[in-house]
This record gives structure tokens, sequence and C-alpha cells, in this order.
């Protein structure tokens, strides 16, 4: 790949004469200045962080009393989670899970035969990485090898199991049976079997189940409905709302930011064939860490995958051959005095570019961590050579393999990427040694960008599918939604 772009012959370096551009016709973004020009909550000042500590410490001591109850003590640890607030106790849910898990592990549960307590325990222990063999749930069959009918009556318990079916893994057959036991029973519960908080809990779970969902949009809904059950603690409900409005407000703050600094960039008009998605960048890098202590690392990642989906719509829509195998080895060599071959919008999203990661590393210099900009300036070159496989296969009218497509778009699919960017910005608990693994391709990643390829590809092809039915019908797209 590398030596096919160096190679480049001297005269494609030299000024390209316009050509005829492809468009994609996106659609511009629908945000405008909203962010920009967002008013921020002025109650998070001295007061708010004396109030927001004395809540926190109550809370932990909440945690800490459960401890001689294991009923009280796994449904706590479970709000606390889906509350949102649980990454303020790491380490104490993390002892207790662990010393949970090497207590029950040689001997007898004390909750063995309660459908709820068993499926919520081995929930939590496989959330918190403890192995908790399925076996567990062989209690809850008859004679013939089947789910007990009489199971379905307990509401809680049938919605416990299914949460936890959700972290099977492959083999599990125990486990598919039950998922698919659950959601039969789950389904078919009306409004007069059980009270309005657990039945909104419980559709909620159906469409979007906790291991599906993304921890920051759970929280949101599952404070309203914490709000509604009886027995709700009005001090960690509270604690709750603050913590929310709280990092809600460092959000929007930050997207304010990434929103000026886009501005100032102006790549929507200078490169306007690209789509302009930072608000929906910033909000998919929310599902990778919405922590406070994960700001930098929020910044990092919009900015890298902002412009990363600049680049993508460059090789897929509006470079021309002869330009995207200037601008690959450009990226290849990373230095600024490549840039005088380049065409004129190249030259423009080219120091862009290079003006980001050199913020980057002006930051990590400070941290002393230097040397993850070279981790991340590798996996950007890997991103943009996979692009340029993909577009020569477009150019020259190729159709790859299905070893050949999967080897390449695995790449291009930007978890890769992703990946090493999000190590770059999460301080100490990141050692260089994480970097170094990552570099071999872990089965991990791989497997995650298989998950995010295929998905992407299913949904593109429908919309494929919907252009092609709008021509045959000279209907817009949109009707069909």
């Amino acid at each position: 790949m590398s030596s096919h772009v160096s190679a480049a012959p001297n005269s494609i370096r030299k000024a390209i004469p316009d050509v005829t551009r492809r468009s994609a016709n996106f659609h511009p973004s629908i945000w405008g200045d909203y962010f920009a020009c967002h008013t921020f909550n002025s109650m998070f000042d001295d007061h708010f962080e004396q109030e927001f500590i004395r809540l926190k410490e109550e809370v932990k001591e909440m945690l800490y009393a459960t401890t001689n109850k294991l009923s009280q003590q796994l449904n706590f640890i479970d709000v606390i989670q889906r509350l949102g607030v649980s990454y303020l106790f790491e380490s104490e849910i993390d002892e207790m899970l662990r010393d949970l898990y090497y207590q029950g592990s040689g001997g007898a549960y004390v909750h063995d035969h309660d459908l709820q307590m068993v499926s919520l325990r081995f929930r939590l222990l496989r959330q918190q990485g403890h192995y908790v063999s399925c076996d567990v749930f062989k209690k809850f069959k008859d004679t013939e090898g089947n789910f007990k009918v009489c199971l379905a009556n307990d509401i809680q318990g049938m919605l416990s199991l299914y949460e936890a079916v959700h972290l099977r893994v492959h083999g599990e057959d125990i486990l598919e049976e039950a998922l698919t036991f659950a959601t039969t029973h789950l389904k078919s519960i009306t409004t007069d079997m059980c009270p309005p908080p657990l039945l909104v809990k419980l559709r909620y779970a159906l469409d979007q189940p906790i291991h599906k969902d993304l921890p920051w949009l759970g929280a949101k809904h599952y404070i309203s409905i914490y709000e509604q059950e009886a027995s709700h603690s009005e001090v960690l409900l509270k604690f709750a709302k603050l913590n929310f409005n709280f990092l809600q407000n460092m959000h929007q703050k930050e997207l304010a930011d990434m929103t000026m600094w886009w501005k100032k960039v102006d790549l929507s008009n200078k490169l306007p064939f690209a789509r302009d998605r930072l608000v929906e960048c910033y909000f998919w890098i929310l599902g990778v860490c919405f922590e406070p202590q994960y700001s930098f690392a929020r910044i990092i990642m919009t900015k890298v995958i902002a412009m990363t989906s600049v680049m993508d719509d460059v090789y897929d829509v509006y470079g021309t051959m002869e330009e995207l195998v200037l601008f690959t080895d450009a990226i290849e060599r990373w230095d600024i005095s490549n840039i005088d071959h380049l065409p004129e919008y190249m030259k423009f999203f080219y120091k862009q570019l290079l003006d980001v990661y050199k913020e980057i590393e002006t930051e990590l210099a400070e941290q002393g961590r230097s040397y993850r900009v070279d981790y991340a300036k590798e996996a950007m070159k890997k991103q943009v050579q996979a692009y340029f496989v993909e577009a020569r296969w477009l150019h020259e009218n190729y159709m790859p393999t299905m070893d050949e497509y999967m080897r390449i778009s695995l790449i291009s699919s930007g978890y890769p990427l992703l990946t090493c960017i999000s190590f770059v910005g999460m301080g100490d608990i990141v050692t260089k040694d994480a970097f170094e693994r990552l570099n071999k391709d872990p089965k991990i990643v791989k497997a995650a960008s298989l998950i995010a390829r295929l998905m992407d590809d299913i949904v593109s092809h429908k919309v494929c599918v919907l252009c092609f039915l709008s021509n045959i019908l000279d209907r817009s797209p949109t009707n069909f939604y």
C-alpha cells in the first residue's frame, strides 16, 4: 500500500484541473448555533459542591449499611448503577461484588430459589467481569426440562431474569431458552397485572435491556421511574438528580466549546460536500465515557472522529483517484511540508487534521504522556489506508471477495481508530502496555469492529433499497419512514 502511494508520478503531483465531482447531497446540520449560544445552569457553585459531597457521603453510608443483608445489597448496587451514580463508588462496589463472588463460588447461595435474586446476582457479577455458571438457573426448570410455568406469576423475577440473560455467551443454551421464556411472558403482561412503575420499567426493558443501553440515557429514564416507586430513598433520588444535572451541564459546555472550535475551523463552509456531524459524533462519544474525569478524552475523541467523518466523505464521495493518492501519501508522511502538492481543499483539511493532533500532543506533553500520540497517528494512517483501498475498488469497479472486504472494512469501520483514541485521554488507568496490546489487533477489538461494520452495512443496504424504491415511485425516501 505505502509503496504504491509513495511512487506516484511527478505529473500527478502538479495542479489537478477541475473535474466533475460526485455528491451525496448530505443534509446540513440541524443544530445551527444552538449549543454555541446555549445558556448554562448557574446553580453549580460552592454551595452545590458542598451539598453534593454531603449527599455522596450519605449514599456511601447507605451502601455500606446493606452489607449485612444480601438482597438489600444487590438491589442497592443495582439501583445506584441504573441511576448513573455508581462511577462515584467504583472501588466500593468492586470490593463488595468481589467478596460476594468468592463467598458464593464455593457453596450454596442463600437466595438459591429466589428468581429475582439469583438473576440479579448473576447479572451484577457478570457485569463486573466475574464468571458465574449459567447452571444456577437449572433449579427453575421442571422435570421435563422446561422453565416452570408458575415463574410467570413473579413479574419482578421474570424481569430480572430477562435482564440477566443478555449477558449470555455462545453455547449457553439454557440462557437462550430463558430469553425466549421471559420475553414471551413479559410481552403478555397488561396494565392490570402490575403497578405502573414496574410496567414502565418492563416495557422499557423489552425495547432497551440494560446491557444494550447507554448508561447515561438509561439513567435519565430510570430516575423518573425510581421517583415513582414507593420505597425510593429521597436522599439517593436527590443525589441522582444533582449528579445528572451537573454532568449534563458539563457535557453541554464541552459541546459548546467544540461547536465554537468547529465554527472557527469552518470546515462546513470550506468543505460543503462533507457531512457536518459534530454534535452526533459527540453524542456517540458520550456512549464511550460520560464521567467528569474523562472530559479531555471526550474532547479528543470527538474532534478526531468528526475529522475522520469528513475524511470518509473525501474518499467516498468527493476526491478523485489522483487526489486520493496524493492525500494518502501525505498522511503516511505526516509532515506539513508535504502540503504544497495537494489540491486547495485537501491542503486546508490536511492542516486542520495535523493541528488537532498537535493540540493533543501539546496537552499530553504537559502530562508526560507524549508517546501516546505516536500510536494515535499510526491508527489514523491505518484508517486512511483502508479508505484508500475502498476508494480504489470503487474507481476500478472492482468487486472484492468477502475475505478481502472484511479485512479492509473492519479497519474502515473506525472502531480500531476510536479504540486507540479513547485510550489517549484516559489518564493513569491506561499504560503503554495497553497501547502495545492494542497495536497487536486483539480479538475483542476485531469482534467489536465486526459487529459495527455489519450493522452499519445492514443499515446502509436498507437506505439503498429505499432510495431505489423512491426512484421507481418518484418519491422522496423520507416518505417511507
